[in-house]
């Protein structure tokens, strides 16, 4: 007599491995999403203790401007901040572009540096009817330029845009110890916006624009 025995299986209780990955990625994602929006959150707090509001109304466009230009007169800081300034302002974008959110738009997923570059230009549109143009014309740019990195580089855009970061602060600092002047952000963190309105507003003259 032949002695026929059955070969089963256990049944495997454990996810498929493509199934646990998607919920480690779920899990990270929303914390991930949390520290974002506690961030955010403390910057509202920072800026609120900072009185920014009123801050905001007693002073003009024009005298931002004029107290920016005061500690930056020196030839060669002028240049250094013309190249440094918008590579600064580039690398900041192109960090916040490497963020990406659970938010899609015609198959295009959004980015943190969508977000950032709006608040930014309605910061530029409440200090100018006119330069916040300007800022959104070089926003895009740089916003198109980290798009064009990001799928042709062989290095990594945030890995990229973390280098100009550092590189770009170095001359920056180069630059004030030539000038013989702090920064003007050591007075105030709104000067690290002002940089590069006061750059576009020598843009604006040099084509007979008014700021």
């Amino acid at each position: 007599m032949i002695e026929i025995k059955a070969r089963i299986n256990p049944i495997s209780y454990e996810k498929p491995y493509y199934k646990r990955r998607i919920c480690r990625f779920s899990l990270l994602k929303k914390k991930y999403l949390k520290n974002i929006f506690e961030w955010l959150i403390r910057l509202v707090n920072i800026i609120k203790d900072c009185n920014f509001k009123k801050t905001l109304v007693m002073r003009t466009i024009e005298e931002w401007l004029d107290e920016y230009g005061e500690s930056h007169k020196n030839e060669t800081n002028k240049t250094i901040h013309w190249i440094c300034v918008p590579a600064i302002f580039f690398s900041l974008m192109g960090i916040f572009y490497s963020i990406k959110l659970p938010l899609f738009i015609k198959e295009m997923q959004v980015n943190l540096a969508v977000i950032v570059m709006a608040l930014v230009i309605i910061y530029y549109a409440s200090l100018s009817k006119t330069l916040w143009v300007g800022m959104l014309i070089f926003g895009i740019a740089c916003l198109g330029l980290c798009y064009i990195i990001e799928k042709t580089s062989l290095i990594p855009l945030w890995m990229f845009s973390i280098a100009v970061f550092f590189l770009a602060w170095i001359g920056q600092f180069y630059g004030h110890k030539v000038e013989g002047k702090k920064p003007s952000f050591f007075k105030d963190l709104q000067f690290l916006m002002i940089g590069p309105a006061w750059l576009m507003s020598f843009v604006y003259k040099k084509i007979g624009l008014k700021v």
